[in-house]
């Protein structure tokens, strides 16, 4: 395998199937590759943010997010929920299969898809950065 990055509009993107044979097509790859980075980036964000959104959800169920009789408790370790874990755990099992495909995409050492992947990290900063705070994720 070559060690350095290449121009070709015919280099095959995870399968043989999914191999580009006019420029048209690998522009359309390339597009993809964006778009499922950007997508990558708002389910990071969904899992930083998921303990917030099922609490919400819980006080919205419980009936109001405001109760005049409720003081203010001191912050406590979560308790262990399976509920929760299941759905920490399927969140983590699906954003690793992304973030290797995106890998094995950029493995490739085609320069467009290089290039996507990092306007799609981007675009994907852009519109999720409010939502990630300070985390380090990439």
């Amino acid at each position: 395998m070559a060690m350095m990055f290449f121009t070709s509009t015919s280099t095959p993107l995870w399968s043989s199937a999914f191999t580009p044979t006019t420029t048209g097509q690998y522009a359309g790859a390339c597009i993809f590759l964006i778009a499922f980075t950007v997508v990558f980036r708002i389910l990071l964000a969904l899992r930083f943010n998921m303990y917030k959104v099922v609490a919400a959800a819980k006080m919205r169920r419980g009936g109001g997010l405001l109760q005049s009789d409720m003081t203010e408790i001191k912050s406590t370790p979560r308790p262990w929920r399976a509920s929760e874990a299941i759905m920490s755990g399927a969140l983590d099992a699906v954003i690793a299969g992304v973030s290797y495909l995106l890998m094995v995409a950029v493995m490739t050492m085609n320069v467009g898809y290089f290039m996507s992947i990092l306007g799609g990290v981007f675009l994907g900063s852009v519109l999720c950065s409010h939502l990630t705070g300070n985390t380090g994720g990439h």
